[in-house]
């Protein structure tokens, strides 16, 4: 697939004139509609293909109905417990007690076990541990109560709106659903955060335990998409008998980031490679080509009275030959600049966004040299330069 970003783009100019101002370009490439519903077969009863680069959906199907998600929960649960020992700049020790006990899978933590909350947060992912998920929400949140509200909080926050937090661990529970759309968008959000990114992507952890000090502990990814699909990154399983099977997960390629997202799936595995395969097909990295003509700026106290301006590489974006793709393009430029200037001397940037996410950016530079206009200050220089401005 091929695609040329050229000069002959509608874009449309908004100036906003402050200490600095902003230019604001939209261009728009016409293809085909973004989602395309069951595009893509597989058994589950919900299930989404997010594109971060661009935060649309490629495809999905009833990919807005509320359902329960069993352990996927705990890719919430993983954040807030990342968040919290990231805002606090130290390790985090956590002491095990008995009301941090769960039923189902499990970490197998004893009773005043003391165990560090990145430890405990990869652990949980690795094995889908619903004592560590209790022991995180009792950490950061004081209660059950307390962590739910912080689970709600930040999904309105990220932007999930078909979404209720209960338990930490996914068990099902009154009001704890979500959709296919609102995970994929969660799991974006957490691929953001290098540490998480970092954790849920290994294939095995191995714990040494802070107390009793010599507990090891080696713990398994459970995702067999690690193992199995090349370009799988992350990802987290669920199970509950009300939920059915349910995964989401994460793949990057040549620059492109996909989530895949199935609820209520028999056949969970070689959907999402089905659904990462056909993600990659048809999107690509191409670099944008905007013409930025007569691009200039006043220069004060200069031989002239513009400055011409160079706006050097430009990124590449991700495009796709079903989506809708509308760049904005912000300039961060002062009002004027004193002169003298010399070529290739940087003015300020180019940000490229698309419907909010960033895309890249641009340096802007001067494309000439401009040197400092000498005022005259004699009888005769006076005299000199009205000659010259008179005849030229």
């Amino acid at each position: 697939m091929s695609k040329k970003f050229s000069a002959g783009w509608h874009m449309k100019r908004i100036l906003k004139t402050l200490i600095s101002f902003a230019l604001i370009i939209a261009v728009t490439i016409t293809c085909v509609p973004i989602v395309r519903c069951n595009a893509v077969s597989t058994s589950a009863y919900a299930y989404a293909l997010y594109c971060v680069n661009t935060g649309e959906f490629l495809v999905s199907s009833n990919g807005d109905v509320q359902l329960p998600m069993a352990s996927t929960t705990k890719i919430m649960t993983a954040i807030l417990g990342i968040e919290a020992l990231q805002a606090a700049d130290e390790e985090m020790v956590v002491t095990m007690t008995p009301d941090m006990y769960a039923e189902g899978s499990s970490m197998y933590l004893a009773a005043n076990d003391k165990i560090l909350m990145s430890d405990l947060v990869g652990g949980m992912l690795m094995v889908s541990g619903n004592d560590a998920a209790n022991a995180i929400a009792l950490t950061v949140g004081g209660s059950f109560d307390g962590f739910s509200k912080l689970m709600n909080k930040k999904a309105e926050e990220i932007g999930l709106k078909n979404s209720g937090f209960v338990t930490p661990s996914g068990l099902d529970a009154d009001g704890h659903y979500t959709t296919a759309c609102d995970l994929a968008k969660l799991m974006a959000y957490c691929m953001e955060n290098t540490l998480f990114r970092q954790i849920d992507g290994e294939q095995s952890i191995t714990v040494n335990f802070i107390s009793p000090e010599n507990k090891t502990e080696t713990y398994y990814n459970e995702n067999r998409l690690l193992r199995e699909y090349e370009y799988c990154v992350a990802g987290k399983t669920g199970y509950t008998s009300l939920a059915g099977r349910t995964l989401v997960s994460c793949a990057e390629k040549d620059g492109i980031r996909l989530v895949a997202v199935t609820l209520n799936d028999r056949d969970d595995w070689n959907d999402h490679k089905r659904l990462f395969d056909y993600g990659f097909e048809n999107l690509s990295m191409e670099q944008l080509d905007v013409s930025f003509d007569d691009l200039s700026i006043p220069i004060a106290g200069g031989t002239k009275q513009t400055l011409n301006l160079a706006v050097g590489e430009q990124p590449s974006i991700c495009v796709s030959d079903f989506s809708t793709n509308e760049v904005e393009i912000s300039y961060e430029l002062p009002r004027f600049v004193y002169a003298p200037v010399a070529e290739g001397e940087s003015i300020g940037k180019v940000t490229y966004y698309h419907d909010g996410i960033f895309l890249g950016q641009s340096d802007v530079t001067s494309a000439e040299t401009v040197a400092y206009k000498k005022i005259p200050t004699s009888f005769t220089e006076n005299l000199i330069s009205f000659f010259k401005t008179l005849f030229g």
